[in-house]
């Protein structure tokens, strides 16, 4: 089995878009993870570099609207637009925490159709806000749709139950056995997003994070995937806590980035040699 390394487009500021990519091409990432343009042309521009730069997409998909009629008819869009430009997969947000459990289920049955009708995997990540908020819910969508898979961005999770998940084993155990990606920031009881991975204050976060991630490998190593996919996803502010008056980052979101590759590919590069 074979890890591709991914970096999100999400916060690089480089003066164009071929800018970025190349910064992430020679950083050593294999692909990028982002939002695919709605036009025709913005869309044969973006292959066209992805080709010449020669990276991997994920195409994050986010369903918008204020009810479920709107979100689908945004998802289909959202999901004719990413699969046109030949994905590894589509990461998708969709539903709200707030809606009721039916409403959630339409969104996402959308999705389901779509992947199976084209052929091409279509991932729910575990995120705020949307349908897979919280442990809970995503137990409930366990039983209406037996063959979701997602993106594992257990971050959320830690800041919406206020802790490092340590009651909740079966839950994350669960989303391990369905997770084909991973968004690999780290959160805390009271953030979706650490300061920065090597502060010495954060090494418990850190190493929870580190051990679901271990099992998500492993999981996939132990049932002969062809690849799994590890997208480093520390983001800007306001992900990225800042200093009071100023707005100034306190730590550089694309150093950690490049850090959280390195220091995954030495910790968990011996589950795929052995």
């Amino acid at each position: 089995m074979k890890i591709k390394w991914l970096c999100t487009l999400w916060g690089m500021n480089q003066p164009t878009l071929e800018d970025n990519l190349k910064t992430i091409k020679y950083a050593g990432f294999e692909g990028v993870e982002m939002i695919v343009p709605d036009d025709s042309a913005g869309k044969d521009r973006l292959g066209a570099l992805l080709y010449k730069i020669g990276l991997d997409l994920v195409a994050q998909v986010r369903a918008e609207g204020v009810n479920a009629d709107a979100q689908i008819e945004s998802l289909k869009k959202g999901l004719g637009e990413a699969v046109e430009l030949n994905p590894l997969f589509v990461n998708v947000h969709c539903g709200r925490d707030f809606w009721p459990f039916r409403e959630n289920r339409r969104v996402i049955a959308i999705a389901q159709s779509f992947s199976t009708e084209r052929g091409i995997k279509v991932l729910h990540e575990t995120h705020r806000g949307r349908a897979a908020f919280c442990t809970t819910a995503t137990m409930d969508i366990f039983e209406a749709e037996p063959e979701i898979r997602f993106t594992a961005d257990f971050s959320h999770w830690c800041c919406v139950h206020n802790s490092l998940l340590q009651d909740q084993r079966e839950a994350v155990s669960r989303v391990i056995e369905r997770a084909d990606y991973i968004h690999a920031r780290v959160g805390c009881a009271t953030s979706p997003q650490i300061t920065d991975p090597k502060a010495p204050e954060w090494k418990d976060a850190v190493e929870a994070h580190v051990r679901w991630w271990e099992e998500i490998v492993k999981h996939h190593k132990k049932n002969h995937t062809k690849f799994l996919a590890i997208c480093s996803e520390f983001g800007p502010p306001p992900y990225m806590a800042t200093l009071p008056f100023t707005g100034k980052p306190v730590a550089d979101a694309w150093e950690i980035n490049c850090h959280m590759k390195d220091m995954l590919k030495a910790r968990l590069g011996h589950l795929i040699e052995s």
